[in-house]
């Protein structure tokens, strides 16, 4: 049986993420990539029914994205979580979450976690 990954790249989101107090008052920029995989049936799929609607996904993302969290990877486990609360036939999923000029002097790339749970 074959399977599905439904992908979601390169959503950008201003945020109050991190440890720091300059990034909790200030922000910053994150850009999240989310990989959901689940199987596919024994017929063709006709209707958003019988798969992950990427609109919903966005919509959880988003959300999550609006709650600060000190620590990336908690947020990235939260927003699996959450994923996988709506969407319990998913039999994996995986989101990376990019923080773009984070605060560390004289560093001038970004940072990022990626997390990833199998079902």
């Amino acid at each position: 049986m074959g399977e599905f990954t439904i992908e979601l790249k390169n959503l950008q989101f201003f945020s109050f993420h991190g440890l720091y107090e300059e990034e909790k008052k200030a922000g910053g920029e994150f850009v999240v990539d989310v990989f959901a995989k689940f199987p596919a049936g024994k017929n063709n799929v006709t209707s958003i029914d019988e798969t992950i609607n990427y609109s919903a996904l966005y919509v959880i993302v988003k959300e999550e994205m609006s709650q600060p969290r000190e620590l990336l990877e908690t947020l990235a486990q939260s927003i699996v979580e959450k994923i996988h609360t709506r969407y319990s036939s998913l039999k994996e999923i995986e989101i990376r979450i990019e923080k773009k000029n984070p605060p560390i002097i004289g560093y001038t790339g970004s940072v990022a976690v990626k997390y990833r749970q199998s079902y």
